[in-house]
């Protein structure tokens, strides 16, 4: 999530139960390790802007979402100054995680760091904290798997020339992603060039909830201007556009000395009929192209769906023959973030004289929580989907987890058995796929930490973040969580078969729960 989506806020229990290892409950017997493929990676993400903090310490300067938070569109009034603070206690969350037993630790580098002012210099110590971050992962026999990109475009750009609406965008990004890979590529063998690029159009351009606010009337409000109906093709073309070129510098300059692979990572909701009806199975299959299809369709085919090219017309930017050369195969495998699947019903778009990113989709209850729904299953169709529509490319399943609930500020229950349900299921989904032929290589937890999140800020405090966020210093671990954590064995991973019974629960069967009630469970 890297939106953070659904407030997809984590607790380090979502990393026990699961990473620490080897066991999740199923039925009669427990999945282990070794039921998936030789050199599957089990990992936990982050990204820089969420768990970093200090903001305007040593030469970084803002990104466009500390101008929105700054400009107090926060529900909770919160900021990320200090968040997990990882700037400064990075050697302490790389120990963390080693004694967790991760493969692999999923985390982003701040554009605004490394390059305070988008373009020109590089900043001398954000160039020492990422070197110092992916050595101590390293010495640490953990994987760095680095997003370039994760949402946290430089204030300067924006203020310059309008930031990804502006086709200079893609000069500036593949300059900086030429610096990541010339100063971290002897280390890091797993690129992401960004997360989530079919949702920043949406929240950033179409709704107008997300930096930088713009929108048109009726689809956002108060928005200081924008185009609801054109804007968010423009930034997503923009997007696939650096990105290709981006692989194309990596794959001509630095590939085959450095020996890395480099994809991107995509949302992957999935989207089901709200009812028997015709027309919803349409707008089901319909809105999935909108959504998976949007970037997945010109980076396996070339080119745009046809769905959308005849629903959007001329508002979706034409690709050129030599931007789908460079579109096409540029990845080595796919990353996706999946959480959910939403149940949407059709309406007709030609009776809108006003249209958006969803209305040309010609679907509704994409913003309806009760039609927001967690189903294991849905993982499953995910990566089906994938492997049937898109020649089963590699994957990563970058992001999946499970929330606290945005609006409890009270006590916690640290009997997390819900969360470890919720983790089982997708978890025997996505071995029951892979048995299926799926060609997924890695699954990642969000998060490794509590932190500040996209949509909801600071909203709750679970350990090891209760006594880091702002309060760092202070010995504040809850005791039922503490026990549980210090009677785990602190080695690198557990033998093959064993099952640490005290991490295992055996609910009954996790069939799915709509999200308002997850969000609310504990």
């Amino acid at each position: 999530m890297a939106t953070g989506e659904l407030a997809l806020v984590s607790s380090l229990f979502i990393v026990v139960v699961f990473l620490l290892l080897g066991a999740v409950a199923r039925e009669a017997s427990a999945l282990t390790r070794h039921d998936f493929p030789e050199g599957f990676v089990f990992g936990a993400g982050s990204s820089a802007f969420q768990v970093e903090g200090a903001a305007a310490e040593d030469g970084r300067k803002p990104s466009i979402w500390d101008t929105f938070i700054n400009q107090g569109y926060m529900p909770d009034g919160s900021n990320a100054d200090v968040s997990a603070d990882q700037y400064h206690h990075y050697k302490e969350d790389v120990k963390l995680m080693y004694d967790m037993g991760l493969d692999a630790y999923r985390f982003s580098i701040a554009w605004p760091r490394l390059i305070p002012d988008g373009r020109g210099e590089i900043n001398p110590k954000g160039l020492e904290y990422y070197n110092n971050l992916i050595d101590e992962l390293i010495m640490h026999g953990i994987q760095p798997h680095v997003t370039i990109y994760h949402f946290d475009l430089p204030q300067a750009l924006q203020d310059e020339y309008g930031g990804i609406l502006s086709p200079r965008f893609i000069e500036d990004y593949s300059a900086y992603a030429e610096v990541c890979f010339k100063n971290f590529g002897d280390r890091v063998k797993h690129w992401a060039t960004f997360n989530q690029p079919n949702i920043e159009p949406i929240g950033g351009f179409d709704a107008g909830d997300r930096p930088p606010r713009r929108c048109s009337y009726p689809f956002g409000t108060n928005c200081t201007g924008g185009d609801s109906s054109t804007e968010p093709y423009i930034v997503a073309h923009h997007l696939l556009l650096a990105h290709a070129s981006a692989v194309s510098i990596y794959r001509q300059k630095y590939q085959a000395i450095q020996g890395g692979q480099i994809g991107i990572t995509l949302m992957v909701r999935w989207h089901e009929p709200y009812t028997d009806k015709t027309a919803d199975a349409a707008a089901a299959i319909r809105m999935n192209e909108f959504h998976i299809g949007w970037f997945l369709h010109p980076l396996v085919h070339g080119d745009y769906p046809p769905v959308m090219r005849s629903r959007v017309g001329v508002r979706l930017p034409s690709i050129t023959a030599s931007d789908s050369e460079k579109i096409r195969g540029s990845f080595d495998f796919i990353g996706i973030n999946h959480y959910y699947v939403i149940f949407v019903q059709s309406i007709d778009a030609n009776e809108q004289k006003l249209r958006d990113y969803y209305i040309d989709a010609g679907v509704q209850g994409e913003d309806d929580t009760e039609n927001i729904q967690c189903h294991s299953w849905s993982l499953g169709k995910v990566l089906n989907h994938l492997k049937l529509e898109y020649g089963n490319p590699p994957v990563m399943i970058h992001e999946n987890g499970y929330s606290d609930s945005p609006d409890i500020f009270g006590k916690i229950n640290y009997n997390d058995d819900f969360r470890s349900a919720f983790l089982q299921g997708y978890l025997e989904a996505l071995y029951l796929s892979v048995r299926n032929g799926s060609n997924t290589r890695g699954y990642f937890v969000w998060s490794m930490f509590d932190m500040f999140e996209f949509l909801y800020g600071l909203p709750l405090a679970v350990w090891p973040v209760r006594r880091r966020l702002h309060r760092r210093g202070e010995d504040e671990v809850p005791q039922e969580l503490g026990a549980m954590v210090l009677r785990l064995p602190p080695r690198r991973r557990a033998p093959a078969g064993e099952i640490l019974r005290h991490t295992v629960i055996t609910p009954e069967k996790f069939g799915g729960v709509q999200y308002r009630k997850m969000a609310n469970a504990g």
